[in-house]
């Protein structure tokens, strides 16, 4: 059996959505890279969570064509597999429909860095993509959405650095959230939902609130990233 260590890893990831409660029934979904050999482990789709185990993840190259598994890979693994290609260092996608994150999505906002918790994580607003066409809806959606999340972040004059940005949120849709691997992704996407919680409980009570200065997002987005991190133990 591939990949042994990354399908554990994996199943790891969604079950740790599970247990933050990130996703309902069997949505969602969490996958990994392998680099060297250029192969994704991904969750299969529609399998309950209960009963989900290492040897039912399914191998697939970095477009998509199954390698091993029996089972079909997650409807969303287009955009997992166009997110690899196009944003290298990342290693590990997670997508969930949490409540408070996806609730900025379907509005069409982004989630602006507002306190020191949301500085420790994303430097700067977690951005929403444009609404996908009906072309894109009808055509090859999930590829597309993939397609809407690299635009967005390459967009010119607004460029967003995937790895001080871990988060895109989909307009009409849900988050996708990555990292440097499957834990990682998964933590971010549990962060994630915690400042979306916090930035729409600020507005209930401060709407014209101007968010976090950027001395105050430097300094705490910097102490836990970077060469000169100083949050947490050396190793």
């Amino acid at each position: 059996m591939l990949l042994q260590r990354l399908r554990e890893e994996v199943l790891e990831a969604n079950l740790e959505l599970v247990r933050r409660g990130l996703v309902l029934y069997t949505f969602g979904n969490a996958s990994g890279v392998d680099r060297e050999q250029g192969l994704v482990v991904i969750k299969p789709s529609g399998v309950d969570y209960d009963v989900l185990r290492p040897e039912q993840m399914v191998i697939t190259d970095l477009h998509g064509n199954v390698v091993e598994g029996e089972l079909r890979p997650s409807s969303d693994l287009d955009t997992h597999t166009l997110l690899y290609r196009e944003f290298p260092a990342i290693g590990a996608v997670v997508h969930t429909h949490s409540e408070y994150a996806t609730s900025f999505a379907q509005a069409g906002l982004p989630i602006p860095a507002y306190g020191t918790t949301h500085a420790d994580y994303f430097y700067g607003p977690v951005p929403v993509t444009a609404p996908l066409s009906d072309d894109a809806i009808s055509g090859n959606y999930v590829h597309e959405t993939g397609l809407a999340i690299v635009s967005r972040f390459r967009q010119p004059g607004r460029e967003v650095d995937p790895l001080a940005i871990p988060a895109c949120l989909v307009a009409g849709h849900a988050p996708f959230v990555w990292g440097k691997h499957a834990h990682d992704a998964a933590h971010n996407a549990v962060v994630l939902e915690a400042v979306a919680r916090m930035a729409y409980r600020t507005v209930l009570l401060q709407a014209n609130c101007a968010g976090v200065s950027q001395a105050l997002l430097d300094r705490h987005y910097f102490r836990k990233h970077g060469a000169t991190a100083t949050y947490g133990q050396s190793t």
